[in-house]
C-alpha cells in the first residue's frame, strides 16, 4: 500500500516505521524531518496545514490512505477536507477532534457518560476567575487553557499567587490564544496513558504507557511535550487497566457514537489511579507523543493492514502485541527547553546511523552532513529490554556516545515502572 503521514516528529518517525515493518509499503510523511531520512523514511515538503497541497499529493501519488500524526490539523478540520475530496484518511472529523480541541466539551461529553473526572469551573472572564481563586479555591490548584497548547497549557498552582499570574496570563495575555479556561482540582496519584483505535463504536485498547512530562529528574520543573515513556506500566495492574477500558474508553467512545459522532481514529486518554479509583485528565484525539514511540514498538500485528480494516469499517479480528520486558524512550531535548531554547551541533549522521538502537528523529534539521537542533524536543533513543534496568543502561550507554553540548535528558525515565 502507498500510506501518507502527516506531522513532523519523533511520533510520526514512529508511525512510519511501524507501517514500513510491511517492506510490500511505500510511506511517505509530509512534512517530515531530515532526520526521518536516515531512517529510509520518504519525506515530502508540505507543511501539515496546507490542506489542498496535500490532497492533491495523495490524488497524484495514488495514495491509499493517510494518517494524521499532530491535533492542530485535526482540530482546524483536516479530515473534513480530505473526505470531501472522498480520499481515505485516519483520523476524526473537526467535530470529534473537540475532544481536544475544547476542555470544556470534553467535560461534558465525561459527565453525560458518567466519566469519573476532577471537577471544574469555566471561566472566560479574568475577575470572575480571580474571584473564584480569592473565594473557593483550594490549593494546589489546577488550570488549564481549553484549546491547543502543544501540551504545555496545563499549570499546578501551588498557592494564590501563582494561579492569580496563571490565569492573567491567559484570560488577559491570551497566551496560547486563550479565550476561556478550565479551573479543577488537583488530583493526587500514579498517572499512566490508554490509548486505542476507534472506528465508530469498535475499539481496540492498545497496552498500558506512561509518559514523563516534566522536565526535571524526580517530576520537577515545569510541563514539557513530554521527555519520555515506557511501555508496559509494571506498577499499574491488569486489574486496574481492564477497569480502565470498561469504565473510561467504552463509554466514551459509546457517547460520542450517541451523540452522533462518527468517531474513526485514535482515543488517548490520560487518566489517574487515585485513592478515590481511576479518573480522567484528559482525552485526546490522535498518538500520544511519546507513548506511541515506546507502545507501536511491541505491536506484531501489520498496522497498515489493521487501519485499512478501520477506514472500511470491518473489524479487526486479532491485534498481536509483544508480551516480553518493555520498551523505554528517552527525549534529548535543547538546553533550555521548554523556556528559551539554544540550538547547534548534535552529531554526524554516520554517528546516528550507527546508532545500535532505534531513534525517532523530530526537531532536527541537515547540515553538511551534521544533525543540528531544530526545535525543543530533539530525537527519542528507544529500546526493548527485559528489564527498565537493563533498557535505562542500554539507552543512556548511546546517548553518551552522542554530543552532549546542545542537549539535555532527564536521567531517570522508567523509574515509576519498578
Amino acid at each position: 500500500m502507498k500510506i501518507l503521514v502527516i506531522g513532523s516528529g519523533a511520533r510520526e518517525d514512529a508511525i512510519c516505521q511501524s507501517l514500513l515493518k510491511n517492506t510490500d509499503n511505500v510511506v511517505f510523511c509530509a512534512p517530515g524531518n531530515d532526520g526521518m531520512k536516515l531512517n529510509g523514511i520518504k519525506t515530502i515538503s508540505i507543511n501539515e496545514d496546507e490542506f489542498d497541497h496535500l490532497a492533491n499529493f495523495a490524488i497524484t501519488n495514488n495514495v491509499d490512505y493517510t494518517i494524521v500524526g499532530p491535533e492542530e490539523p485535526l482540530v482546524n478540520g483536516i479530515v473534513d477536507f480530505f473526505k470531501s475530496r472522498k480520499l481515505l484518511i485516519f483520523g476524526p472529523t473537526k467535530e470529534g477532534a473537540q475532544v481536544e480541541g475544547s476542555k470544556s466539551f470534553t467535560k461534558k461529553l465525561m459527565a453525560d457518560a458518567d466519566i469519573p473526572t476532577a471537577d471544574y469551573q469555566e471561566f472566560t472572564d479574568l475577575q470572575v476567575a480571580i474571584d473564584f481563586l480569592n473565594n473557593d479555591a483550594n490549593f494546589p490548584i489546577v488550570i488549564k487553557a481549553d484549546g491547543l497548547a502543544a501540551g504545555k497549557g496545563v499549570y499546578i498552582s501551588p498557592d494564590l499567587s501563582d494561579a492569580l499570574i496563571k490565569v492573567t496570563e491567559l484570560l488577559e495575555g491570551h497566551k496560547f490564544n486563550t479565550r476561556k479556561i478550565v479551573i479543577e482540582e488537583f488530583l493526587e496519584g500514579e498517572e499512566f496513558s490508554l490509548m486505542a483505535f476507534v472506528d465508530h463504536k469498535r475499539f481496540y485498547p492498545m497496552p498500558l504507557a506512561q509518559d514523563y512530562k516534566k522536565i526535571f529528574e524526580n517530576d520537577k520543573g515545569p510541563n514539557t511535550g513530554g521527555m519520555g515513556a515506557v511501555c508496559p506500566v509494571a506498577n499499574i495492574s491488569e486489574a486496574i487497566e481492564q477497569e480502565a477500558i470498561t469504565t473510561v474508553i467504552k463509554p466514551f467512545v459509546k457517547e460520542l457514537y450517541n451523540q452522533g459522532i462518527k468517531y474513526t481514529g485514535i482515543i488517548y486518554a490520560g487518566l489517574i489511579l487515585t485513592k478515590s479509583g481511576i479518573k480522567v485528565i484528559e482525552f485526546n484525539a490522535r498518538f500520544g507523543d511519546p507513548e506511541t514511540e515506546v507502545v507501536l514498538p511491541r505491536l506484531q500485528s501489520d498496522l497498515s493492514e489493521m487501519i485499512y480494516q478501520m477506514l472500511h469499517h470491518k473489524k479487526v479480528t486479532e491485534i498481536n502485541w509483544s508480551t516480553e520486558g518493555l520498551n523505554l524512550g528517552v527525549f534529548a531535548v535543547s538546553q533550555g527547553y521548554p523556556g528559551k531554547q539554544i540550538s547547534g551541533d548534535l552529531g554526524s549522521t554516520d554517528e546516528f546511523r550507527n546508532c545500535p538502537l532505534t531513534v525517532n528523529y523530530a526537531s532536527v534539521r541537515k547540515e553538511n552532513h551534521r544533525l543540528i537542533s531544530n526545535g525543543g524536543r530533539l530525537y527519542l533513543i528507544q529500546t526493548q529490554a527485559n528489564s527498565l534496568v537493563d533498557a535505562q543502561t542500554e539507552i543512556y550507554q548511546e546517548l553518551g556516545k552522542l554530543n552532549q553540548t546542545n542537549i539535555f535528558y532527564r536521567r531517570d525515565i522508567g523509574k515509576n515502572s519498578i
